[in-house]
């Protein structure tokens, strides 16, 4: 598989990962990410996933999968069983993120996870203009047919991280079509469309 089959976002995900780390994915879609890992990484992957079609995907691909929903936690996991634990696109869509990634710093070393993110430009012109519920590329649903309850920023995500006692080790953002820019770096909570975080436990608080 080529590094050019995966997202940007997928790739700057991987670019995080050691070579021969153990890695869990929340919400794994067809296995394409712990592919690419076992692949270019030599990693120990294992993927968690609620669709049966994705799930018959990473069976064909050989990858370890589970069929589990990430709001009923992981209690099949021991502490400390991995060193990463990653989830795409999905924090937004659980009943107690809080919970989850304090879940995911129980089983793993360390975190990664990806979000829309609410503070992006089109979305607070959309509020303040339109006094509507904004829809983006990024956020492509209706207030009243979407997946996602608990949509955040930027800064909603890392004041969160502060209240729970998690430190940030890296973040950047991308856009809708999982591209990155100057102006994303620089300004990830005014530009960036999709934000992806790596972090852990504080020191002396696991």
């Amino acid at each position: 598989m080529s590094e050019m089959q995966l997202r940007t976002d997928q790739v700057l995900i991987a670019e995080w990962i050691q070579p021969n780390a153990r890695v869990l994915d929340l919400g794994c879609g067809d296995g394409t990410l712990l592919t690419y890992l076992h692949e270019q990484r030599q990693i120990t992957g294992y993927g968690l996933e609620i669709d049966p079609d994705n799930i018959t995907a990473c069976i064909d691909r050989g990858v370890p999968v589970m069929q589990s929903d990430v709001d009923a936690g992981l209690s099949d996991f021991d502490d400390d069983s991995f060193d990463y634990v990653i989830m795409t696109q999905t924090l937004q869509a659980v009943h107690y993120p809080h919970e989850v990634l304090n879940e995911m710093l129980r089983v793993g070393r360390e975190g990664i996870v990806t979000f829309p993110n609410m503070g992006h430009w089109r979305a607070r012109m959309q509020v303040a203009l339109r006094g509507r519920m904004p829809m983006t590329m990024a956020l492509p649903y209706k207030w009243y047919n979407s997946p996602n309850i608990h949509l955040c920023s930027v800064r909603d995500f890392e004041a969160l991280c502060e209240e729970e006692g998690i430190e940030v080790l890296e973040c950047t953002t991308v856009d809708h079509a999982h591209r990155t820019s100057l102006g994303m770096r620089l300004l990830p909570s005014l530009l960036g469309e999709i934000a992806i975080y790596r972090f852990r436990r504080e020191a002396g608080l696991g």
